[in-house]
Parts: structure tokens; C-alpha cells; sequence
């Protein structure tokens, strides 16, 4: 299939840039879900850089996973001219938001309001309140027995 210089390129820098492609299963859709792209050229391009295993493919739900491998990074690295220096942002090291956990913090017992636990009381029973629980005979009887009540309309079963 012959696709335009502008698209490969478009497609395999997201490709380098992310480390991953996405695409869903409709060879007719007009574009790609993220590029300015036909998503059939989306697909094909990957399906090629497959065959010559310098991308992983999964899929699920419809959908095309693409995961490029390390040859695929030494490849398109050379194709697209890039310094080696320069990686995928799925090598890149994620920078955490979030404070380190601390060790030295220290259980110092239940806050005001909270139980022993360390669990807030939502509300507690009134003093003196004793559930009640029936027994089978006090709800109607046998397990097995049929039920009173049956939608309007409808007579018991007959056996």
C-alpha cells in the first residue's frame, strides 16, 4: 500500500515520541484517534513495522496495542535522524508527585471521634437497644412453602 512521506513520518514520530500507538479496529474511519491520519495507514504502517518485529502488537476489545521494541527504537531512531540520547517517554523515569512515605510517624491512638480502631463512629445504637431476631416459624413458616402475593394477574402455580 503506498502512504504518503508526511503520514509515515506523523506516525512513526508519535510512535517514537510515546512508545506506544493505540488504534481502534475500524480500517474505514476517516482518522486516526490521535493523528491527523486515515486510521487504515495508522494500521498498516504498524502491521508492517510488526512483521519485521520492530513493534509488539496485542489487541482486545476491538482495539490495536503497538509497542515498540528495542530494535524498533534503534530503527526509528536512525530513520528519523534522532540523537541517541533521545528515548521513548515509556523509558523515561516517572518523577513521583507525591511525599516519600514516612517511617518515623507513629500510632498515638484514636483521634476525637474515632474508635479504637482508628475508625470514625458513624452513629452508635441508643443505650438498652437490643435487636430482635425472629425465627423461621415468626416469618412465615416453611422454606418450601409457596409465596403469598403473586403479581396481578397471575394465579399459583398448579402442580
Amino acid at each position: 500500500m503506498l502512504i504518503p512521506k508526511k503520514t509515515r513520518l506523523l506516525v512513526y514520530r508519535h510512535l517514537f515520541q510515546e512508545g506506544v500507538v493505540i488504534a481502534k479496529k475500524d480500517l474505514n474511519a476517516p482518522s486516526h484517534i490521535k493523528l491527523n491520519a486515515p486510521n487504515l495507514h495508522v494500521v498498516k504502517l504498524l502491521q508492517a513495522l510488526k512483521a519485521k518485529a520492530l513493534v509488539t502488537e496485542t489487541f482486545s476489545w476491538q482495539y490495536f496495542y503497538w509497542y515498540l521494541t528495542n530494535d524498533g527504537i534503534n530503527y526509528l531512531r536512525e530513520y528519523l535522524n534522532l540523537a541517541a540520547d533521545v528515548v521513548p517517554n515509556t523509558l523515561k523515569p516517572k518523577k513521583t508527585t507525591r511525599p516519600a512515605f514516612n517511617r518515623e510517624r507513629r500510632f498515638d491512638g484514636p483521634r476525637e471521634g474515632q474508635s479504637a480502631s482508628g475508625y470514625e463512629r458513624k452513629g452508635s445504637a441508643p443505650e438498652g437497644f437490643r435487636p430482635r431476631y425472629r425465627d423461621a416459624a415468626s416469618r412465615g413458616g416453611d422454606r418450601g412453602a409457596p409465596r403469598r402475593g403473586f403479581g396481578r394477574g397471575s394465579a399459583p402455580r398448579q402442580n
